[in-house]
């Protein structure tokens, strides 16, 4: 007997997995169970993937829907990890809990760098591994070194085909080949889902749909600084000529942010519909058809233009480039994308003609070059491509990809130049320094 476990976080990652069951990406076992983790900050007070609206058209995929976060209680699925010399007590309790008896099993895990994805596959041990990507992470580094033990074992990265000719990053130190979930079996799944939408609310013609990502909650901006991000998207459509304009919060978003909106449109003029209904935005463009998406560095902003053919615009990546922190946050992949393929939302022409900003060929040397600096270590194999990428194309517009103090630190073109390279080891620059710094405390004394 051979059980397969699908761990999902999100309903997007769920109508990724089945979409993989209905395109046969997966062969057939015994027993397929869909492992639910809650991974909100209070998974009490938000509702897990398989009470959203839209699941039960998803469940007769799977023979079992179990909890993650039932069994390790009273932990935290992002933050817990069992103890190396505790994984066979582990397994045995998951055995005994899930009636998997003395089945083989197989792993189907979303983001296996992180927990729960690494806590399940390290229980496991032996299980071979799939990993499936539901975003734009995939065509990034992997975020930080993973133990051979569960790399090796990864057999295949399952992901969409948001950039059609892009080729994911990620796993590839473990030489894992990337697989295409079809894009017309996920647009299938996201077909039935918008059949349950009933509880959404009219909206008139086709607007302009505003999604919010609450950056904010990830310390990249300050509250203050999203709310008038959302403004500026709204802005900028009804520049756009768009009077009907429809905001999709982040589900725990604070509900203030959208009484800003209700002010700013009142003010000019327009229509604001704000959806309080937890829904995909996929699911959106099945209902409203909008004529415009606006964001900032979501993944649905690709959905729409790739897999829709809906106009899309992007606001407020340059500013994020510059606020990611440390450099390797693995958000930086993500924006960089978007950034280099989207139009700004105040490119009138840019947003007309919908036209891509870099080519793929140009997108999958700038991500090489991203990639090495982000993760030098884990892909050392990178480092000529990032040279010549650097040597070659580093300019007004492309710096805002990099930042000069990683490129010194790994010593690539772009780096502080070699006459000002002797100032951090100088001898006596330090003493200057030091003797400065010692007045000053004594002043403030």
């Amino acid at each position: 007997m051979t059980t397969r476990i699908l761990l999902a976080s999100t309903l997007y990652g769920t109508a990724t997995l089945a979409a993989a069951l209905d395109a046969e990406a997966f062969t057939p076992v015994d027993r397929t169970i869909l492992l639910v983790a809650n991974n909100a900050a209070t998974p009490e007070t938000t509702p897990s993937v398989d009470v959203m609206p839209g699941f039960e058209r998803l469940r007769d995929r799977f023979d079992d829907v179990l909890s993650w976060n039932e069994a390790i209680a009273p932990f935290h699925p992002g933050g817990w990890a069992p103890r190396p010399d505790d994984l066979p007590l582990w397994e045995h309790y998951l055995r005994l809990l899930w009636n998997l008896g003395d089945d083989d099993v197989e792993l189907a895990v979303e983001s296996i760098q992180v927990n729960p994805a690494m806590a399940v596959a390290q229980i496991f041990t032996g299980a071979p591994v799939d990993v499936y990507a539901d975003g734009l992470m995939s065509y990034g580094p992997t975020r930080n070194k993973i133990d051979p033990l569960v790399g090796t074992r990864v057999r295949r990265l399952l992901h969409l085909d948001l950039v059609p000719g892009l080729r994911p990053l990620l796993l590839t130190e473990f030489g894992v080949p990337p697989e295409i979930v079809p894009t017309e079996a996920f647009v299938k799944v996201l077909g039935e889902l918008g059949d349950t939408a009933d509880a959404l609310p009219e909206v008139p013609g086709e607007p302009a749909l505003l999604l919010g990502q609450y950056l904010s909650a990830l310390d990249i901006l300050s509250a203050e600084e999203e709310e008038e991000l959302h403004v500026r998207m709204m802005r900028g459509a009804v520049e756009l000529g768009h009077r009907s304009i429809v905001f999709k919060p982040h589900p725990t978003a604070p509900a203030r942010w959208s009484r800003t909106l209700e002010k700013e449109a009142e003010a000019l003029g327009v229509e604001l519909t704000v959806l309080d209904t937890p829904v995909l935005a996929e699911v959106l463009y099945q209902r409203t058809r909008p004529a415009l998406v606006v964001g900032c560095f979501s993944t649905a902003l690709l959905t729409a233009s790739a897999l829709y053919g809906i106009p899309v615009a992007r606001v407020g990546t340059e500013t994020l480039l510059d606020r990611l922190a440390p450099y390797q946050n693995s958000n930086r992949v993500p924006v960089t994308i978007v950034d280099a393929l989207l139009p700004e939302l105040g490119d009138r022409a840019g947003v007309a003609s919908q036209e891509q900003g870099f080519s793929v060929s140009e997108l999958t040397e700038l991500l090489r070059a991203v990639g090495f600096a982000m993760q030098a270590k884990i892909y050392p194999d990178l480092r000529p491509a990032a040279e010549r990428y650097l040597s070659a194309h580093l300019n007004a517009h492309t710096w805002r990809y990099f930042k000069r103090r990683r490129l010194t630190s790994l010593g690539l073109p772009g780096a502080v130049p070699t006459q000002l390279a002797f100032i951090p080891r100088n001898a006596a620059v330090r003493r200057v320094a030091r003797r400065a710094r010692s007045f000053k405390r004594a002043a403030l004394g």
